[in-house]
């Protein structure tokens, strides 16, 4: 694995139903309004299939430290309510693959995530600064349990009242 590569797997676990759930990420149009501490702009390139496949997104995203990444990815693999893959590229070039599993009321979704960082930045300091952005990666993925969380609070919300009293999810740490 060479020095700018990144390999990521991150488990998250939430009260709700695979398709929900499947459905919730599958809408990468949503991603600025529910998870936007991370996903700051989000532009759907090409509409791709009905079921998603061959969906085409941009992105203008970041993470607690102070640098920002444009990427787009395409969707590759859809097998709703269980696995749905991407093709990533711009300021890094990889593969993501969101995989969803019933565990009784709960379901655990894994993001296994391999990118090569191509943003000279990143290409540059990888070597000296690896952990910092691995843990840039993680409190990027931290933030977004805690807004899938609210998300879904809101979705299985009865009433008006309910849904205003769910917190917003967290905000940028910078634009």
């Amino acid at each position: 694995m060479a020095v700018h590569d990144y390999h990521f797997v991150t488990t998250w676990q939430v009260r709700a139903g695979c398709a929900e759930v499947y459905d919730v990420i599958g809408e990468p149009e949503a991603l600025a309004r529910w998870w936007p501490s991370v996903y700051l702009e989000v532009a759907i390139l090409e509409p791709g299939r009905a079921d998603g496949l061959g969906k085409r997104v941009g992105l203008f995203t970041k993470g607690w430290l102070p640098y920002t990444l444009r990427w787009e990815f395409v969707v590759t693999e859809v097998d709703r309510p269980r696995r749905m893959a991407l093709r990533a590229t711009g300021d890094f070039d990889g593969s993501g693959v969101w995989t969803f599993a019933q565990r009784g009321e709960q379901v655990e979704i894994t993001y296994d995530w391999r990118i090569r960082a191509n943003k000279p930045l990143l290409k540059v300091l990888s070597p000296l600064l690896k952990p910092l952005f691995a843990a840039n990666h993680r409190w990027a993925m931290e933030r977004g349990l805690e807004s899938l969380v609210l998300e879904l609070e809101r979705r299985h919300a009865k009433s008006e009242a309910e849904r205003r009293a769910i917190p917003p999810p967290p905000r940028a740490t910078f634009r």
